[in-house]
């Protein structure tokens, strides 16, 4: 980025499977409260703007947004939402930062997945209404398909997908945060009962609940807050066709297209080198391995050989997903950007705890929107002065 803007505040909510006992404005609350303790800030007298990450089919509420200040403490304070996932919000908000509007702005973003009853009925929605909305099908039949050409073209394999599934799960195991820990063996996932074949019950992220807040500040304001500022060294976020009859089937060329406007901004030419620790979008198994190959952090094909050989292990040359992913922790919608960023911030800043990346000083988070859509948004984040 032309000039520095850091993170200089996290604060989160409990991430579980289901929160019967809280409503989406108490979980913002508590987030928020926590991002501004961290910061040592106070919204109505130092934060400047708003930036929430949102999507009305997910809240069941048309204009949702609307109902954001008052839990933020953005009441009367400019407001701006972004329909799309948490780091394409984090992004924007960078911008306004870079763009001198504001010196201390706020990012938001939430999932209460666990108050949508048929949360594939909202996927399909997003479907074109002519050719494929009226197949009446699972939109993971798409997953499905893409998991079956990848496989095919790639050579990675099923065996190697489960892999993914066994590595985070194990993971969430030391995040207590995490929903979904678990003890399995390639065997036990490979035996589940076929979702969406060559899918598996057991490839696929469950939901989960939570909410993210991060507070972002310019070079100047950063100097002297609480917390030690992590900055945003680059970011990006693009999207290719999400028509099914001409998107690239085996390939995640958004994800591709993504990093290379990311690494030209980070000004980073060796990324499985030059980066510690990496968050990437795991909503299905494959797409681990798939997202990994298109960040150029596995050469085509190998991302699979990689994992098996322990690579991508916590305590790996190259830890993936340490926090247990979207498959250990749950899909949070549009807050699984802003998850993957709060893990590489607290990797950044030595406190991620029993899953901590030793040494660890550049981290990338990458998310991708999900099935119908080929959205990606990536940021690369740096520790220290």
């Amino acid at each position: 980025m032309p000039s520095r803007v850091a993170i200089v505040g996290a604060g989160y909510s409990d991430f579980r499977s289901t929160t019967p006992g809280l409503s989406y404005k108490e979980m913002m609350f508590e987030a928020a409260s926590r991002a501004y303790a961290d910061a040592g800030v106070s919204p109505r007298r130092d934060v400047q703007s708003f930036v929430t990450a949102t999507e009305d089919y997910w809240e069941g509420t048309s204009i949702v947004d609307e109902y954001v200040p008052d839990q933020l403490g953005a009441v009367l304070k400019p407001t701006h939402t972004i329909g799309g996932d948490g780091i394409q919000a984090m992004l924007a908000t960078a911008m306004q930062i870079e763009a001198g509007l504001f010196d201390l702005a706020v990012v938001e973003a939430h999932s209460k997945a666990s108050n949508v009853r048929y949360p594939e009925r909202i996927v399909s929605f997003g479907f074109d209404p002519i050719w494929n909305r009226p197949l009446g099908v699972h939109p993971d039949f798409v997953a499905g398909l893409e998991m079956r050409r990848f496989l095919a073209e790639s050579g990675n394999t099923a065996e190697h997908c489960a892999g993914v599934v066994v590595k985070n799960r194990r993971n969430a195991l030391k995040n207590p945060l995490a929903s979904y820990p678990a003890i399995l063996s390639v065997e036990d996932v490979l035996a589940a009962p076929r979702w969406a074949d060559p899918l598996g019950r057991l490839d696929r992220a469950q939901y989960a609940d939570g909410c993210v807040v991060l507070v972002l500040a310019s070079a100047a304001r950063a100097a002297g807050m609480r917390s030690a500022p992590v900055w945003i060294r680059g970011g990006a976020w693009m999207t290719e066709t999400a028509s099914l009859e001409t998107r690239d089937w085996a390939r995640a060329t958004y994800a591709k297209l993504c990093a290379d406007r990311l690494y030209h901004d980070a000004g980073i030419s060796q990324p499985e080198r030059q980066i510690d620790v990496a968050e990437v979008d795991d909503t299905f198994s494959f797409k681990e391995l798939q997202h990994l190959e298109a960040l150029r952090l596995s050469r085509p094909g190998e991302s699979g050989h990689l994992l098996a050989s322990g690579v991508f292990d916590l305590g790996g040359e190259l830890p993936i997903n340490p926090s247990g992913g979207s498959l250990g922790q749950g899909n949070m919608l549009e807050a699984n950007g802003l998850r993957r960023v709060l893990e590489i911030i607290w990797q950044l800043r030595g406190e991620a705890g029993q899953h901590q990346v030793p040494g660890a000083r550049r981290g990338l988070a990458m998310s991708w929107r999900g099935i119908p859509t080929t959205t990606c948004a990536a940021v690369i984040l740096e520790g220290g002065e």
